[in-house]
């Protein structure tokens, strides 16, 4: 027999006697009701705290899972490219030269473009003709300035010598107008009458009555040219009809804003016709006043292949303010030629600013997703487009919030494009709404509950 191990007979014994126990204590329940009851009321307390228990445990997780905070929806976006914009194509005369200046454009066209924005051709001196009569109204004015623009100044009476000026002009082929003999005229409309028309006996008469001789103003000339930097321009005589009155388109460009500035000369330049005693009915030679923006200045021309204009514009090109150009063309081959170059000038300028669509309503810009399912879209609100010159280039920044209700229709940002002075901005928007997840989708997913 091995160590620790009972004999069958006794294995038998404790049996038997275990049996015996449990057949005395059913008897005993048998024949004792209230053993019976207490044997009764400890299962029903067994059971019922079995059942609390896994009850408890279930009602705790289901309490906790309905109401456990859950992750803030992902959040997506990206920022929509920048359209190209077109590069504008500025459009100068192919012959001859010409120079542009361009106020007022500065924060489009860059800080120099009220200097010399454009040119075309060399900046070589050339016969500008009648233009000098725009010089020697500055040198008269100089000498013999006027309070304002409305100021008639003092009165020239025109004698003997003066009247000969017009047989002489005329012998020329210059442009004339009546000067008879004393007869009287105000400073102001004897300006007029060489600047309109371009009456060139009035420029030779009005320039001797200032000065005392043609010698004298031919000096007082050279004077004001050096004082104002007109290093590349020559006067030889006061009408333009000689081919050595000469200057550069750089020179010209400083000549018409001397022009443009001063208050008389403006007026005149600017004045399509007028009458007045004397030479009666004028015109103006400049056939572009009045259109196109067209302000003034001058023409000037002797003959083929030497037809120029000096002319000043106020152009709206849909900017806060218009722009203010000064522009020259010197060596056109016919006046409707250069007319027609100008014209192709300044609408190429006005055709470079332009609105650029930079973004349509509606566009997706972004969204927003949870894991039980719901989504929503972060779009554009709004169309949009930005005032621009030629191809300036466009920025965008995008500024977004986390929405607080994520509802359809709740603004979270914005978009804002940026061009040289310009900016636009639109707002950005929730498209859709976030839903909470179901009762279901919580219960069943609990690894993803609790988070913010």
């Amino acid at each position: 027999m091995t160590t620790g191990q009972h004999p069958p007979d006794e294995l038998s014994d404790f049996a038997d006697l275990i049996r015996d126990e449990q057949e005395y204590a059913d008897r005993r329940s048998a024949i004792d009701p209230r053993v019976r009851r207490a044997r009764r009321r400890r299962g029903w307390i067994i059971t019922a705290v079995v059942f609390a228990l896994l009850f408890g445990t279930a009602g705790g997780y289901v309490g906790w899972a309905l109401t456990a905070p859950v992750a803030a929806p992902a959040a997506v976006s990206r920022t929509p490219a920048v359209p190209p914009s077109a590069a504008a194509t500025l459009t100068l005369p192919t012959t001859g030269a010409s120079a542009i200046s361009v106020a007022g454009g500065e924060v489009y066209l860059g800080p120099g473009a009220s200097g010399i924005w454009a040119t075309s051709g060399t900046d070589e001196p050339r016969s500008i003709a009648s233009i000098t009569k725009l010089i020697t109204a500055l040198v008269i004015l100089d000498a013999r300035p006027l309070a304002d623009a409305g100021d008639p100044g003092p009165t020239i009476t025109f004698d003997k010598a003066d009247h000969d000026l017009y047989d002489k002009y005329y012998v020329m082929g210059a442009t004339i107008a009546a000067m008879p003999t004393g007869s009287t005229m105000s400073l102001r409309d004897a300006l007029a009458t060489m600047l309109i028309p371009s009456a060139s006996n009035y420029a030779e008469a009005v320039s001797t009555w200032a000065f005392g001789s043609q010698g004298a103003f031919l000096s007082a000339t050279r004077r004001w040219l050096a004082a104002n930097g007109l290093a590349g321009t020559t006067i030889v005589e006061p009408t333009g009809i000689s081919a050595s009155n000469t200057s550069t388109p750089s020179d010209l460009i400083t000549l018409g804003k001397l022009a443009a500035a001063n208050p008389t000369i403006a007026q005149i330049v600017a004045t399509p016709s007028l009458s007045l005693p004397g030479p009666g009915g004028m015109s103006s030679t400049n056939g572009l006043l009045g259109t196109n923006g067209i302000t003034g200045l001058k023409t000037g021309n002797l003959g083929e292949n030497s037809y120029n204009l000096l002319y000043s514009a106020t152009l709206d090109v849909g900017a806060a303010e218009p722009l203010t150009v000064i522009g020259v063309v010197l060596g056109g081959a016919t006046r409707e030629s250069v007319n027609l170059d100008v014209v192709r000038t300044l609408n190429s300028i006005r055709a470079g600013f332009h609105q650029v669509p930079v973004v349509a309503s509606g566009l997706e810009v972004g969204s927003y997703s949870t894991p039980w399912g719901s989504t929503a879209r972060l779009i554009v609100a709004d169309d949009a487009s930005i005032f621009t010159w030629s191809d300036t280039p466009i920025t965008i920044t995008m500024d977004t919030t986390m929405p607080k209700t994520y509802r359809d229709g709740e603004v979270v940002g914005s978009l804002t494009w940026t061009a040289g002075p310009n900016t636009v901005s639109v707002p950005l928007k929730v498209d859709g709404s976030i839903v909470p997840p179901t009762d279901w989708w919580r219960l069943t997913h609990p690894a993803e509950l609790g988070e913010e």
